[in-house]
């Protein structure tokens, strides 16, 4: 493993737009902002400034997501697709972790060594997690009845920090999926 971004290629961006319903797409407004590498303060890439129109269409698209194929996909499937997204977290991993560290000045070492084994590990937690649904009914005390539905509650908005966005990601998307 490189411990250093000098000891390793610098790794290609390869999109910079907002991906909804599917696919990379300018933000709704047009505008870009400069993703700054802090060690050097040069420009990664330009980057979709994303904004609530566009929120507003990915909402729409996860809607629509929800309520076609991958709401009705089966469990197990939804397991595997979290696992194959693991598999390929890990072959670009070295390519990741250098734009981690390139984007936020994270060490190179800690990016590679902990932030994309942890995140890989997560979802392949919660991929594990997909058909293995048990769920409990809490019981209440008074004259109530309770019972637990186990079916998806609908579209999360989710907010990722910039300190650990793989990882981040990660515990907010594995259990969502």
């Amino acid at each position: 493993m490189a411990t250093t971004l000098e000891s390793q290629a610098q790794p290609k961006v390869h999109q910079t737009q907002c991906f909804i319903d599917g696919r990379w797409t300018p933000a709704a407004s047009g505008k870009t902002f400069d993703t700054v590498n802090p060690a050097t303060e040069e420009v990664i890439a330009q980057v979709a400034e994303g904004d609530a129109a566009d929120i507003d269409l990915a909402a729409q698209a996860a809607r629509k997501a929800l309520s076609g194929p991958w709401g009705r996909m089966d469990a197990r499937d939804r397991g595997r697709l979290m696992h194959k997204l693991a598999d390929l977290i890990e072959e670009e991993a070295d390519d990741i972790a250098a734009l981690e560290t390139l984007d936020n000045g994270k060490p190179i070492r800690d990016a590679r060594g902990a932030d994309l084994p942890l995140t890989v590990d997560c979802l392949r937690y919660y991929a594990g997690f997909a058909d293995k649904i048990h769920g409990q009914t809490i019981p209440v005390r008074g004259n109530y009845f309770t019972y637990t539905r186990r079916e998806p509650v609908g579209v999360a908005g989710q907010i990722i920090p910039w300190n650990f966005p793989m990882l981040m990601a990660a515990w907010k998307w594995g259990p969502a999926l």
